[in-house]
C-alpha cells in the first residue's frame, strides 16, 4: 500500500513503483486527502512536533491493514496502532530522509523494517541553499521587495562590505548528500569550503576531528544525486568552522545531539561579517539567540527557510529585521524531487527482494521479503 498526498500525485506514485510488478508486488495507492497544501503542512508540523500519534489517518486509508506486507508513505503518520493492526507488515518505506512520521520503536518491537529515502531531495535543497546564500549577501530579495514598493533603494545593512563568494570561506555544518552537493557548487564559485560532521568517515582530518563511520553511509546509500566529494574540502571542528567562515550553512539532521547546535555561544564566535544559512531544520538553531545576534548586528545576516513556528507569525521579530532573508519552507519542494522519490524507493525495494546490500534501513531490521 502506498499513501500519497498533495505533493506526490497518483501518477508519480504509480509510475515510480510500477516496475515492482515484475517482482510479484501488487501496488495499491491510497490518498491522504487535504483541501490544500496548508492543511497538509499543518498536519506534518503536528507530526514532527508530536510524533506519529498526533494525527489520525481516516478509515479510508487504515482499512484492511493486515492484507499488506509493505507500506510506502511520504508524510502520512504510521502510528503504533497502525503497525499493530497491520499484522503481516514487514517493511515501512518513507519517501524522505527522516522518519519522524513513523513509530519506529513499535515497528522494531514488531520486527518491521523501517527504510528511508536519503538524498531524494538533496539537489533541490542544495540548489536552494545557493540561492539563499546569494540572496542574502547580494541583497537580491531585499532589492526586489523595495522595487515592488516603487523604492529604488541601494543602501542595505551590508552595503559597506558586500562580498563575492570567490575566495571566501564557507563552512558546512553537516556533510551528507546535501552538503556534498553544496560543496561542489561552491567549488565552482571559487570558494574555500570547510565542513564539520562527526559522522563522516574517510575525510582528511583537521583540528582534531576524529573520523567515524556511524550513520552517514546509511543516510547516503542509494542517493542517485549525491556528488563526489570535492577534493579541496577539509573537515574541521565546529569551533574552527564558526570562527573562520564567511558563510555558515547548516545541513545536519536534527537529533537530540544536534538540537540547538548553533546557540548563543556559537553565534558569539562567528565573524561580525559572517552570515548564517539554514535550509535544514529550525531546531538546529536557537532561534531567539539568532534574533538577538541579528538585532545587535553581531553577525551580518542570515537566510532561513525553516522556523520554530510555521507559518511564521506576522509579528515575529524575524519579519521586521532588515538583515535576514526568509522563505516559507520551500527548499526541498521541487517537482523533480517528488517525482524521483517513488523511483528511488522502488530501487531499494528491488534490492530487498533480490538480496542486495546498501539498504537505507534505519532500525537494523532487514525485511523478510522475496520476489514473487
Amino acid at each position: 500500500m502506498c499513501i500519497r498526498d498533495r505533493y506526490i500525485p497518483f501518477d508519480f506514485m504509480q509510475e515510480g513503483l510500477s516496475e515492482l510488478g515484475d517482482y510479484g508486488i501488487d501496488v495499491e495507492v491510497r490518498h491522504w486527502r487535504h483541501d490544500d497544501l496548508f492543511g497538509l503542512q499543518q498536519d506534518n508540523l503536528a507530526i514532527e512536533t508530536g510524533g506519529p500519534d498526533a494525527v489520525e489517518l481516516p478509515d479510508s486509508i487504515t482499512r484492511d491493514l493486515d492484507s499488506f506486507d509493505i507500506v510506502v508513505v511520504q508524510f502520512a503518520p504510521i502510528s503504533s496502532s497502525f503497525i499493530e493492526r497491520a499484522r503481516n507488515l514487514k517493511l515501512i518505506g518513507v519517501l524522505r530522509g527522516g522518519v519522524e512520521n513513523v513509530a519506529v520503536e513499535t515497528a522494531t518491537q514488531k520486527g518491521v523494517s523501517v527504510m528511508s529515502t536519503p538524498g531524494r531531495n538533496a539537489r533541490a535543497v542544495a540548489e536552494c541553499t545557493m540561492g539563499m546564500i546569494l540572496a542574502e549577501i547580494r541583497n537580491i530579495a531585499r532589492s526586489h521587495a523595495d522595487l515592488k514598493r516603487n523604492n529604488w533603494h541601494r543602501s542595505f545593512p551590508n552595503s559597506e562590505a558586500i562580498p563575492e563568494l570567490y575566495g571566501k570561506t564557507v563552512g558546512l555544518v553537516g556533510y551528507g548528500a546535501v552538503g556534498r552537493l553544496v560543496a561542489g557548487y561552491l567549488e565552482a564559485f571559487g570558494s574555500r569550503v570547510i565542513a564539520f560532521d562527526p559522522y563522516v568517515s574517510g575525510q582528511k582530518r583537521v583540528e582534531g576531528v576524529p573520523p567515524s563511520n556511524r550513520g552517514q553511509d546509511a543516510r547516503d546509500a542509494g542517493d542517485p544525486h549525491s556528488a563526489s566529494d570535492p577534493s579541496s574540502v577539509k573537515m574541521v571542528g565546529l569551533d574552527f568552522l564558526l570562527r573562520n567562515s564567511d558563510v555558515v550553512s547548516l545541513h545536519a539532521r536534527l537529533t537530540d545531539e544536534s538540537y540547538h547546535l548553533i546557540g548563543e555561544k556559537e553565534l558569539a564566535v562567528m565573524k561580525p561579517t559572517a552570515v548564517l544559512i539554514n535550509t535544514a531544520r529550525s531546531g538546529l538553531v536557537d532561534e531567539p539567540a539568532l534574533v538577538r545576534a541579528l538585532d545587535d548586528k553581531r553577525i551580518a545576516g542570515a537566510a532561513l527557510d525553516v522556523f520554530d513556528e510555521e507559518p511564521l507569525p506576522d509579528d515575529h521579530p524575524l519579519v521586521r529585521l532588515e538583515n535576514v532573508t526568509i522563505t516559507a519552507h520551500l527548499a526541498g519542494s521541487t517537482i523533480d524531487s517528488f517525482k524521483n522519490s517513488p523511483r528511488i524507493m522502488a530501487g531499494h525495494l528491488k534490492n530487498c527482494l533480490t538480496g542486495g546490500e546498501n539498504l537505507p534501513i534505519i532500525n537494523g531490521i532487514r525485511p523478510s521479503l522475496t520476489a514473487g
